[in-house]
């Protein structure tokens, strides 16, 4: 099985997601990132401290930035989605499950040609079971940003196994304790999971071993 990890911007909570879904999936879990951007921590070396499982970084940027417009400031090569969905078949048969992390939001272009996330997955999609989680957040705006991502995927042919709550507060405000009824409501999707906040500040072992309170369902 592949699974794909999108978002509903940036900075929503996807690698920590991430890690909790390898947690959640394992043992036999490999992480990809396809092409990471900027940061001094990689995503996959987050997802491999939290998780503790086998990562694969596919392509890097030095700067925070989409990976297209990265790797056109820099006048660099990026894999095209065929050579991403190379490399994850190849996994794939060597993994029971291998977790696909995306860049940004769904529709941000993971090459120099215009592919995204979706478009990998629906490559995918062709051979492998595939499921997709959408992580969003829970305050005010979110309802539209998750509507429109729900929107985006299903218009290529992509139904979101369900959504995964970033990054909960211990103390919700109005629209946050509203939004984590409503965002079921409004995109007729499940939510899988509601991971606490500062979940990513966690000791590793502690991370694993409360994982899987935060899971709804499988």
């Amino acid at each position: 099985m592949i699974v794909f990890v999108t978002g509903t911007d940036t900075g929503v909570g996807k690698t920590v997601a991430t890690a909790a879904l390898a947690v959640h999936f394992g043992p036999d879990v490999v992480v990809v990132k396809p092409t990471q951007t900027g940061t001094d921590e990689p995503d996959v070396e987050v997802v491999r401290r939290l998780a503790g499982c086998r990562v694969a970084q596919l392509a890097h940027l030095p700067d925070p930035l989409a990976p297209d417009t990265a790797a056109r400031l820099r006048g660099t090569a990026v894999p095209a989605i065929g050579e991403h969905a190379a490399h994850v078949r190849a996994l794939a048969r060597r993994h029971q499950v291998v977790i696909v992390e995306g860049a940004g939001g769904a529709l941000v272009r993971l090459d120099t040609t215009g592919g995204t996330l979706p478009d990998l997955a629906a490559e995918l999609a062709l051979d492998h079971e595939v499921r997709l989680h959408v992580v969003t957040r829970v305050g005010l705006g979110t309802l539209n940003h998750t509507e429109l991502t729900v929107e985006a995927l299903r218009g290529r042919g992509l139904e979101p196994a369900g959504l995964v709550l970033g990054s909960v507060p211990e103390h919700p405000d109005l629209a946050e304790g509203c939004n984590t009824t409503e965002l079921p409501r409004v995109t007729g999707l499940p939510v899988l999971a509601a991971l606490p906040e500062r979940a990513g500040s966690l000791p590793p072992e502690e991370f694993r071993g409360r994982v899987a309170s935060w899971f709804r369902s499988r």
